[in-house]
């Protein structure tokens, strides 16, 4: 039986543009991917708690296997492109200042106009 589930926008339009490349559904992507990680995860070369490990600094990347590293560095240039609270607060600080730098919607350099006077 068919079963819905919601997954946030930016991971459908991974799955939408995969599923254009290889010529699959949707739905047939996203199985696709599911199988794989699964064979990935019984592959006995495969092991998230030391991916997670790496991670958080705990052990080195170049201790895990070639499965692992790819994993890693998918995990890794997520969390990098996620802000940490006192980035936020920096850039909002800028901001406040009329100092700010941003990227806008197409990912170009902007700099917020200047509030103040010299």
């Amino acid at each position: 039986m068919a079963q819905s589930i919601k997954l946030a926008d930016d991971i459908m339009k991974i799955v939408r543009r995969e599923s254009e490349l290889q010529s699959r559904s949707i739905a047939g992507q996203i199985a696709h991917w599911v199988r794989i990680g699964r064979a990935i995860e019984k592959s006995g070369n495969f092991d998230h708690a030391r991916i997670t490990a790496a991670l958080v600094g705990d052990i080195k990347t170049t201790d895990l296997t070639d499965e692992e590293k790819g994993v890693w560095l998918d995990s890794f240039v997520e969390k990098m492109g996620q802000a940490g609270s006192d980035e936020d607060a920096f850039f909002a600080r800028r901001r406040q200042l009329g100092l700010g730098v941003g990227l806008d919607a197409a990912g170009n350099l902007v700099r917020e106009k200047a509030t103040r006077k010299a």
